[in-house]
């Protein structure tokens, strides 16, 4: 979706991009420019904590110590 800059350097953001961000008039955001040049919209505050998932529990658990050259057999199939 486009939309004009008008004189005073302001724009519109639109409906269902304020939605997705929680954006209310009066909400402060930010501007970001990233490597590649886009320009990156983000409500300013807190960022919330993601919440935890049934996989945060086992994560670094496996006790599997695998031959680099049988992992590689493993994973490419071969007999």
């Amino acid at each position: 979706m486009d939309t004009t800059v008008t004189s005073k350097g302001q724009a519109t953001i639109p409906k269902h991009i304020r939605d997705a961000l929680g954006i209310q008039p009066g909400c402060k955001i930010t501007f970001v420019v990233n490597h590649e040049g886009d320009v990156v919209l983000r409500k300013s505050g807190p960022v919330k904590e993601r919440q935890p998932d049934r996989f945060d529990s086992v994560i670094g658990t496996a006790d599997i110590h695998w031959d680099p050259d049988e992992l590689m057999a493993l994973m490419r199939g071969d007999d």
